[in-house]
């Protein structure tokens, strides 16, 4: 048997019906505001975001420091490579028949003057041939002597008839041939001697000894190859090879600085020389730069030159902004539409003033400054000129 439901009890169940409806619409209506948010945040990303770069192409882009160079009158030069050789090389051999050294009397390094004696060969042998010659001398000088005497005697007799003119003319013949037998005696005394003086190896001239390839005991001969080298008065030169499109700019009596590899030493020389060949397969001249006669400036030693070649208007970088790998230098430049390009160029004259560009740039690029170690080719950024202190 049922019992009566309370009228109360009734109203209680309804209002806790009617607080959960309530409770689920309230959370039914903050889903649909957070769901509403999603969905414009969502446009505006995928969007409306879309046309931002129309409206600013630079955003997202690394703003990059560039500068404009522009030219400026810089001390244009010409770099170049070589070697260090002697101005004059003079290579110093046997002059006569030649035979075994006895004596070397110099050394690679030393300084000697004209006609100073380098080596001796031996001369027992001429000395002998000397001393004959000489005793062969004094004989003709003598029998032509007795010869004058009897030439005298028989025209003092002519006079009292006792000698006839046939006879005075046979003792004159007589006289004559006796000293013309001298005349012969002497020279071969003296060949004899020039001989025997050509037994020394002498200097040819006043300079540095650069090599010595003989000893005591080597047979020699005027064949042989050169016992010496020699620089004529110590004097050196840089013989440096230069590009073909770079000499036409080089004449004789420029100045130039060179450097030897691994010494911090400049030395100051002169173009005495632009040879007039050009290497067909290498493309470059040779041009020779006159230097004192410095004892570090060592004979095939590697050498860098700079040849001053007058003024010119150059573009003018800071040193961070030229870089360089194994193929050349280079420098990075900002096109119109903020693209990144390298550009090679070729480097001048290096002052504390910047680094002069001799080729590859007129000035009116915009260059990075500083930055372009960081950066590739092609890669888009937003230069922002450097402004000058």
């Amino acid at each position: 048997m049922h019992q009566p439901v309370d009228s109360s009890f009734k109203s209680s169940v309804s209002r806790s019906w009617a607080s959960a409806d309530a409770g689920r619409r309230r959370r039914l209506l903050i889903l649909a505001a957070i769901l509403g948010a999603a969905a414009v945040a969502a446009w505006l990303i995928f969007g409306g975001g879309a046309e931002a770069p129309a409206e600013n192409p630079d955003a997202g882009r690394p703003s990059i420091t560039v500068i404009v160079p522009g030219t400026t009158q810089v001390a244009d030069s010409v770099t170049a490579v070589g070697s260090i050789a002697a101005r004059r090389d003079m290579p110093v051999g046997v002059q006569g028949e030649g035979g075994a050294i006895v004596a070397v009397l110099v050394d690679a390094g030393d300084y000697v003057r004209k006609g100073q004696v380098l080596a001796r060969i031996d001369r027992s042998v001429l000395e002998q041939e000397v001393s004959q010659l000489q005793a062969s001398v004094t004989r003709a000088r003598a029998d032509a002597a007795l010869a004058q005497s009897e030439l005298d005697r028989a025209q003092s007799l002519v006079a009292r008839g006792f000698i006839s003119k046939a006879d005075i003319e046979r003792r004159t013949a007589t006289r004559d041939g006796a000293n013309a037998a001298v005349g012969v005696a002497a020279a071969q005394l003296r060949e004899s001697q020039a001989r025997l003086g050509r037994l020394d190896i002498r200097a040819p001239e006043a300079g540095l000894v650069l090599e010595r390839n003989v000893e005591p005991g080597q047979v020699v001969s005027s064949g042989s190859p050169a016992v010496f080298r020699m620089a004529q008065d110590g004097a050196m030169e840089m013989r440096a090879l230069v590009a073909e499109q770079d000499l036409a700019g080089i004449t004789t009596g420029q100045s130039a600085t060179v450097q030897m590899v691994g010494s911090q030493t400049a030395y100051a020389g002169r173009v005495w020389m632009v040879e007039p060949v050009i290497n067909p397969q290498t493309r470059q001249g040779l041009v020779r730069i006159a230097l004192s006669g410095d004892r570090a400036l060592r004979p095939g030693g590697f050498a860098s030159g700079k040849i001053e070649v007058g003024k010119a208007e150059r573009p003018l970088l800071p040193e961070s902004a030229v870089m360089g790998d194994a193929e050349s230098s280079f420098v990075f430049v900002v096109a119109k539409d903020g693209t990144v390009e390298r550009r090679d160029v070729k480097v001048g004259a290096v002052s504390s003033a910047g680094v002069a560009i001799s080729s590859g740039l007129s000035g009116k690029e915009q260059v990075v400054q500083s930055a372009g170690a960081f950066l590739n080719p092609g890669e888009k950024v937003s230069p922002v000129l450097h402004k000058p202190q």
